[in-house]
């Protein structure tokens, strides 16, 4: 993930700061618990196709 793209990208809902994960290909905001994907080296930023982050992934 480019770190200049992962620096001006934020959370589609709250505005807040993304975590990226790159074990699992991910772009996760904490603070509404949701996870965006990266398809093809492109994040989808889209609330729809975002997963809800379970509760130890939340806390972890």
């Amino acid at each position: 993930m480019d770190k200049k793209l992962l620096a001006i990208l934020v959370c589609p809902v709250c505005k807040g700061a993304l975590e990226y994960r790159a074990d699992e290909s991910e772009l996760v905001c904490r603070a509404d618990g949701l996870a965006y994907p990266i398809r093809d080296g492109i994040p989808v930023m889209l609330d729809t196709e975002a997963r809800t982050l379970t509760t130890d992934e939340r806390l972890g």
